[in-house]
């Protein structure tokens, strides 16, 4: 599982952003075709929205990878 903390004062990171701090695509561009092919899921369940927010405590899965959302 890959962690990802959120920017000190933020209470949430949109996905698309998540995905690549992650280090799971190159640029937000990859990022938008991956979500609206419904490759990703967040929290169980598939997401099409590039800026769904997310909280600490989420996680989305992409690729064979968890990536949790921490502070």
């Amino acid at each position: 599982m890959i962690t990802i903390n959120l920017r000190e004062g933020e209470e949430y990171i949109k996905l698309g952003q998540a995905m690549k701090k992650a280090g799971l695509v190159g640029s937000g561009v990859d990022a938008k075709i991956i979500i609206q092919d419904g490759l990703v899921k967040v929290n169980g369940e598939v997401d099409t929205r590039r800026g769904k927010k997310l909280y600490k405590g989420d996680t989305f899965e992409y690729d064979n990878n968890v990536v949790k959302v921490e502070d």
